[in-house]
């Protein structure tokens, strides 16, 4: 969804519009402006607080960002040890709770959830054809939203069909994360059943995509029947298939193909500054990935960030047509292009998250770094297969079908069938989702839930690490009422 509606941040996202006036006559007329309570009087106007909805989809550029550079498949990079010292933290995970990127996440992301809640708190008000559809979408949001905030920060404040309000900070707790689970399970629930299978406006969310979410979440909390027998739904009576050219896959002329159960859209048709990077209707990881400096073939330069270690290049397997789609080894292709130019950027280890890079042809709309067009394939079949494998041999349900789903995607690389059983294919199933995957900001989570975060991420403390702090600011905004996540 593309837009131009300002983002707002912090707790408070929505209120209604304050009148002045000069004297008391004031308080006999009627206001010729709309206030946010009495919105809502047409189809219009549900459509146009679903766009702004959809718009902080856009600000989670940085939840994949940092996702990848949190886990052992990156390091920070970027020009110096102190250039954007968030992100540089993060990366030797000695984050603290006044990290300036991880509290844009927690506002950008309860923005999100305010303008979702907002169209839920008047769902009812008026009636047009397909309201359901429309409701089902805001639903799905809010889901995907609260899921990102409690992968990031386990316990937050949960709403539901209201808006939190400048002074509700006074009042609201922390709610426990068991409770917002159930509250993302119930909502995905209900999107699954009334949303379409196919949406005739691209970006749009759909039955798949509520259905995968909802997969993932069970996933992520060890249901792994429930999850197995959605994510099965979604194999076989989806719309979805492998790409069978995995070498197109991040292009941006094949986005929303066969394969992107749900994707992010990005434009590059409006300006961007850093003065507000959450404003940017463009792919800011992109330009953030980027080659430093950069001059030649196919790509355009950006700031060296995130880029991949060599342990996580050696995890591809000889033969694997994935390598080169996913990682570009910066040296090989200079040698290969004569003419190409770059500067080595911090920590630079000669490779490029190749997916998301900046490249050839975009309109280069001021700041270009800023403004990339790359949409973010949010969920793949791919992770769908993989997840459902996952569930399949965890679960102990079927490890017929969890080989079956594991070698679709390995067989689409070029690899052959894996045979393994038991924790043997939990081993391969895991290798797996990091090289498909690589790149997409999904590795440090998975390391999190399954437990295997403090033997593979440097710096990690267990019973500390698997979650964020809490930004201070929004503690000492609630009256310092909220614990602190432990070890904060």
């Amino acid at each position: 969804m593309k837009n131009n509606m300002t983002k707002y941040s912090l707790i408070a996202f929505i209120s209604a519009f304050v009148l002045f006036s000069c004297s008391d006559s004031f308080v006999d007329i009627d206001s010729f402006n709309e206030d946010s309570e009495n919105f809502f009087n047409s189809q219009a106007d549900y459509e146009d607080a679903l766009i702004g909805a959809y718009d902080l989809l856009q600000s989670s550029y940085l939840n994949v960002l940092l996702g990848e550079i949190a886990s052992d498949n990156t390091v920070a990079g970027g020009e110096s040890a102190t250039d954007v010292p968030g992100i540089q933290e993060v990366d030797k995970m000695t984050h603290t709770p006044v990290n300036q990127q991880l509290r844009d996440i927690w506002s950008w992301m309860f923005a999100g959830v305010n303008r979702a809640n907002y169209i839920l708190e008047f769902k009812d008000k008026t009636e047009f054809p397909n309201r359901n559809v429309i409701i089902a979408e805001a639903t799905f949001l809010r889901a995907y939203y609260y899921f990102e905030l409690v992968k990031w920060f386990g316990d937050v404040p949960l709403a539901v069909d209201q808006r939190l309000l400048f002074g509700d900070q006074d009042v609201v707790d922390r709610t426990p994360k068991a409770e917002v689970y159930a509250q993302i399970e119930q909502d995905l629930i209900f999107a699954a059943a009334n949303l379409p299978d196919t949406q005739s406006e691209i970006g749009r969310v759909t039955k798949g995509a509520a259905q995968a979410l909802l997969g993932k979440v069970y996933l992520y909390q060890d249901k792994f029947s429930e999850a197995a027998a959605v994510l099965e739904d979604v194999i076989n009576n989806g719309p979805y298939d492998l790409l069978a050219d995995y070498s197109t896959m991040f292009e941006n002329d094949n986005e929303n193909n066969i394969e992107s159960v749900f994707e992010v859209q990005y434009t590059d048709k409006e300006g961007a500054g850093f003065g507000c990077l959450q404003c940017s209707e463009g792919n800011v990881a992109v330009g953030f990935n980027g080659i430093r400096n950069y001059t030649g073939p196919e790509f355009e330069s950006g700031f060296s960030f995130n880029v991949p270690r060599q342990e996580v290049v050696d995890e591809f397997e000889a033969g694997d047509l994935r390598k080169d789609v996913a990682i570009l080894d910066i040296e090989a292709w200079a040698a290969e292009n004569p003419g190409v130019s770059y500067t080595e950027g911090f920590e630079h280890t000669g490779y490029y998250n190749r997916k998301y890079i900046p490249r050839l042809g975009d309109l280069n709309t001021g700041d270009a770094n800023l403004t990339n067009p790359n949409n973010y394939r949010a969920i793949r079949f791919a992770d769908v297969l993989l997840m459902a494998a996952e569930a399949n041999n965890r679960g102990g349900i079927d490890e017929n079908k969890a080989q079956q789903y594991l070698n679709r995607v390995r067989n689409r690389a070029g690899l052959a069938n894996v045979t393994d059983t038991g924790s043997s294919l939990t081993t391969a199933i895991y290798k797996e989702r990091r090289v498909e995957l690589v790149g997409e900001g999904h590795h440090f989570f998975d390391l999190v839930r399954t437990g295997r975060a403090a033997q593979e991420i440097d710096g990690f403390t267990s019973g500390k690490n698997e979650l964020f702090p809490i930004p201070s600011i929004e503690i000492e905004l609630a009256g310092n009422r909220w614990a602190q996540n432990p070890g904060y």
